[in-house]
């Protein structure tokens, strides 16, 4: 097809077909799949536009904004530092960063900063105003206030703040930055073309990301009827549903910045800021490559990331809901590192995430996962954001269509 550019393997044309429908019936503006089957590329194809009007063709290494997908590659950097000895998830954060131990945070271990159980999953007074490259105005204000919920006790998801919270950490055992920390350590050596704070000569490749006001209305999803309901009559899905809602804590953790218009991700204050949690921008190639060596023994071309070990403690589940913040979802968390789901997802709310799969989705709709069973690498990515109950329609039919080949 004219819209579609790269390759696929013939056992996997099923794949390319979804991904053809999914551009060219215009449901995504541009997107890119790739995938890694036992250390090969196999799959590897981009089409549609990077612009609204769809002018500038997606090309093979057009980058866009992933969003939470860069939470997986933060847990990539965090593992190797656990790997090599300089950081333990059992510990005190405060062992690390010292000035984080106040107010109610004195005993959060490193493990509840990674799996969402630090109960800091907002900032105290509304989000700080200003750049986004003023890393410490962020760190300063989370390591000084009171967190919202007692740590440890309950699984909220830190949207934004578990950029902040982690990167911290990769800088008090390291010395850099999580962003210089991932290009020297991970993606340098082994070519992968992600970034973590972009230089302004990648500009150019960026594809703009096309953000939605989401409908409040749309995302409280069996609506306020439910407030009404007395628990008795609910379900535990349901009744977990019902105290995210009323608590409010979604909106804590999303919180807008008045100043932010929508288009805020393609401003270059953005673009070079490094938020470990947010702004992370790739190539789905880039992704499925990250991935693909993570679930072939964690090394390629003599270079090693990671003891598989490691690894395999970081996918195994520290958290598993219910979620404050996500409505009460029982998703499951690994020490940094979204794992596959017990929530039956309504509609394509949520992404599909089965067998071992170990990644990340991002709120654009975009998803990079490995597999070690498998040997898979996986990464998708999208320029276009949808409401919720179309949010991860494309990686869903793809993720389906995939594992009923392999």
């Amino acid at each position: 097809s004219s819209m579609i550019n790269g390759y696929c393997d013939p056992r996997f044309l099923n794949l390319k077909e979804i991904f053809i429908h999914a551009v060219e019936s215009q449901f995504e503006v541009g997107a890119a799949l790739a995938v890694e089957h036992e250390g090969e590329l196999v799959v590897n194809l981009w089409g549609g536009h990077k612009d609204a009007l769809r002018t500038s063709p997606w090309q093979e290494d057009t980058l866009v904004n992933v969003w939470s997908v860069t939470k997986g590659v933060t847990a990539t950097c965090i593992a190797k530092l656990i790997n090599d000895g300089l950081l333990d998830p059992d510990e005190k954060v405060s062992k690390y960063w010292p000035e984080y131990g106040c107010n109610g945070k004195e005993n959060t271990k490193v493990s509840d900063f990674l799996c969402h159980r630090a109960g800091m999953f907002g900032f105290q007074g509304g989000a700080p105003e200003g750049s986004w490259q003023d890393w410490k105005k962020f760190t300063e204000r989370l390591e000084s206030q009171a967190p919202i919920r007692e740590p440890g006790t309950s699984q909220g998801y830190h949207a934004m703040t578990y950029g902040w919270l982690t990167g911290e950490l990769i800088r008090r055992v390291d010395g850099r930055s999580a962003g210089q920390y991932f290009k020297e350590e991970i993606a340098t050596p082994l070519n992968i073309d992600f970034h973590i704070g972009l230089q302004e000569s990648d500009f150019e490749r960026c594809a703009d990301m096309l953000m939605i006001e989401m409908d409040p209305d749309n995302i409280k999803l069996p609506g306020n009827f439910m407030r009404h309901i007395p628990d008795f009559l609910l379900p535990k899905k349901l009744k977990n549903f019902k105290s995210a809602l009323t608590g409010g804590d979604f909106l804590i953790a999303f919180q807008s910045r008045p100043g932010d218009g929508i288009d805020y991700p393609n401003l270059p204050d953005w673009r070079m800021a490094e938020i470990p949690s947010a702004n992370g921008h790739g190539s789905a190639k880039s992704l499925a490559k990250l991935y693909g060596i993570l679930s072939n023994g964690c090394e390629r071309d003599g270079i090693s990331i990671m003891h598989p070990d490691i690894l395999e403690r970081s996918i195994t589940s520290y958290s598993s809901g219910p979620d404050t913040v996500l409505f009460g979802a029982d998703i499951k968390f690994g020490l940094g590192y979204e794992l596959e789901k017990g929530v039956s997802g309504i509609g394509n709310l949520s992404p599909v995430f089965k067998n071992k799969m170990f990644g990340h989705a991002g709120v654009g709709g975009a998803v990079a996962f490995g597999d070690p069973e498998k040997k898979l690498g996986y990464g998708f990515v999208c320029n276009q954001q949808h409401q919720t109950r179309g949010l991860y329609q494309t990686h869903n039919q793809l993720v389906e269509k995939l594992y009923s080949i392999i």
